[in-house]
């Protein structure tokens, strides 16, 4: 690890942070404010061409907006007034570094790591820029880089190895996962506060299917769609924060992933109702236009950056994997036909049961809203607007579940999209933004509901009865308890989860040899006893982001004779073992006439292998 590297970045964001602060950003929104405005100049340069430079410039100049932030408020000028520390501060802090340890001593395994995120990483880190036409390594040519700009910053001034890259990753989670706790009211509630700690926790639950030691978005999409909605809820009334908030945003979750466009459409319809209804107009059609034309204009400086995106998609790659084109989804449709169109939606409501997770969380959320409602109606006598709230979620899920329909049927070839692939964890993101926004609508009808209303004059005499005042605490102490213990059981699963891949091909490739941080072009077979991982390209794709080559291959069946042997053989450079094979080596005594070949890495030579 480069500390010095380390330093300049943890020093840019907290100068980016506290500069966005004395522009009137919330503090608890700053921190992923600080990260999507990095993420954006570090997109605007690497589309130029410049990414090592655009990684210096920003973080220079964050080091920069620091060190002017030091000297001036030294002097008195441009001090910002201290928030305090609140009990769900010490949760996020001490938590966040107990799972951050955690993930710095976590390997990479899940097979999307390899396909595509982990691999993007390397790649610009490594050789500074996007990837060209002529790089094959990067088969998923189409998926934005966004995350990958924000990792490839790190990877590049710190060092690049898949812990830093968990716990970067990691870092805009958390950052994300902070700016809940801007809605509240009063932030010395501890019940308040410690219902968004275990609904933080709550959400590890459901992103089972995603999990934190990995670098897949889907767990990010709905965080930065819950920052989105609160931005544009806390500034309301401040139209150029509000409009400025939004606009980053939305151009940052299009370029994270392709299918952050149903939560750019939630975001845009979130912040027309805001504007619209906070207009300072005298007429409403007045109202209505101004609020129309402002929205307008946000959702297309949003939408700029994608749409540059998709442009350079089209002019360097002739075929890309899952892009947008209208042209290809008629062919889809033309290919496929209705019938098995039909077909994909049925499958996909048999999914919709009981023993699905997403679907239980769909459940508990209503449930939980509902009962909330009803309880604050009767013995609280307290109008709130939760079963509103619980109607427009099912509503969201109705329209994210044919968003997904129509992916299934038009960006994915008919056997893929059959077996729904990735679905679950599809649909625990949607789930995840539902539960969060549910938790947001519950703490704010909860805190209405309290018996005196006037934060200032709120302390321990202000409860209504001794019972009440029993049951806050006793709920409070409750929520405390299991926000802990959740967020300990997904430190202790991620532990788990590294001890139960010690026999993963990632693990037993580091075992043999190093990795290579240069991009070639190098033939390299590796020889794995599975078929399952050879048959789905994960021992290939594997080797492809370990090896940084193009051109690495898996092989289970070596059912052949001395002559075939030999010829495959020699078509490479490079033999890995990472796993002992028992066909392969009676080949190898059939067909060089070695003995003792069982693991470890090899070079071809005339004569055999010759371990390296």
């Amino acid at each position: 690890m480069h500390w010095l590297g380390l330093l300049a970045l943890v020093l840019a964001l907290i100068g980016y942070n506290g500069s966005l602060r004395y522009l009137g950003v919330s503090p608890y929104l700053a921190w992923i404010t600080a990260i999507a405005w990095q993420i954006i100049w570090l997109y605007v340069f690497a589309m130029l061409g410049a990414l090592r430079w655009g990684i210096l410039i920003v973080t220079g100049g964050g080091v920069g907006l620091f060190i002017i932030r030091t000297v001036a408020s030294f002097f008195g000028y441009g001090r910002l007034q201290f928030e305090g520390f609140h009990l769900f501060d010490f949760w996020m802090v001490g938590l966040g570094l107990a799972m951050g340890n955690v993930l710095y001593h976590s390997p990479l395994i899940h097979y999307d790591n390899f396909s595509h995120w982990a691999t993007m990483v390397k790649f610009m880190t490594f050789e500074g820029r996007l990837p060209g036409v002529h790089d094959t390594i990067i088969q998923f040519t189409s998926y934005p880089p966004a995350t990958a700009l924000w990792l490839t910053q790190w990877a590049t001034l710190v060092g690049f190895n898949d812990g830093v890259l968990l716990v970067v990753q990691f870092i805009l989670i958390w950052a994300a996962v902070y700016s809940v706790f801007a809605l509240l009211r009063d932030r010395s509630r501890a019940l308040l506060s410690l219902t968004l700690c275990f609904t933080i926790a709550l959400s590890f639950v459901f992103n089972i299917a995603i999990r934190l030691n990995n670098l897949l978005v889907d767990y990010v999409l709905p965080l930065l769609t819950v920052a989105a909605l609160v931005g544009i809820f806390v500034y309301r009334r401040r139209p150029a924060l509000l409009l400025g908030h939004t606009t980053l945003f939305i151009a940052v979750l299009l370029l994270v992933k392709n299918s952050a466009a149903f939560y750019v459409a939630l975001i845009a319809g979130a912040l027309l109702v805001t504007l619209i209804r906070h207009s300072t107009a005298h007429t409403r059609w007045r109202r209505v236009l101004n609020g129309t034309a402002s929205w307008l204009g946000v959702v297309l400086v949003g939408a700029a950056p994608f749409f540059w995106w998709n442009r350079h998609v089209k002019q360097t790659f002739p075929v890309s994997k899952h892009e947008i084109s209208a042209q290809a989804y008629a062919h889809q449709l033309t290919t496929d036909g209705p019938d098995k169109l039909l077909k994909i939606g049925r499958h996909m409501l048999q999914q919709l049961n009981w023993t699905s997770l997403s679907f239980e969380g769909i459940l508990l959320i209503n449930a939980v809203l509902i009962i909330t409602w009803m309880v604050l109606r009767l013995f609280a006598a307290n109008r709130t607007n939760l079963l509103k709230v619980a109607l427009g979620l099912d509503l969201m899920f109705v329209g994210y579940f044919a968003s997904l329909y129509g992916m299934y049927g038009l960006s994915m070839p008919y056997l893929e999209a059959m077996h729904l692939d990735g679905y679950e964890r599809y649909m625990s993101s949607i789930v995840i933004l539902g539960l969060f926004l549910a938790a947001m609508a519950f703490v704010r009808a909860l805190d209405r509901s309290l018996f005196e209303q006037r934060i200032a004059k709120r302390d321990l005499r202000s409860f209504a009865s001794m019972f009440t005042k029993n049951l806050y605490q006793m709920s409070t102490f409750i929520l405390m308890i299991f926000a802990i213990i959740l967020m300990l059981s997904e430190i202790n699963g991620t532990q788990f989860t590294n001890r139960y891949n010690r026999e993963t091909v990632p693990r037993q490739l580091a075992r043999i040899a190093k990795p290579v941080d240069h991009y070639n072009h190098t033939k390299i077979l590796v020889v794995d006893p599975h078929a399952g991982d050879v048959d789905d390209y994960y021992v290939g794709f594997v080797a492809h982001y370990y090896f940084f080559t193009d051109r690495a291959d898996g092989q289970e069946n070596f059912m052949e004779s001395p002559a075939q042997f030999r010829k495959q053989i020699q078509r490479y450079q490079y033999v890995a073992i990472p796993e002992y094979h028992h066909t392969f080596t009676v080949m190898m005594q059939h067909a060089y006439h070695q003995k003792g070949i069982r693991t470890g890495m090899y070079r071809v030579v005339s004569g055999g292998l010759k371990r390296v």
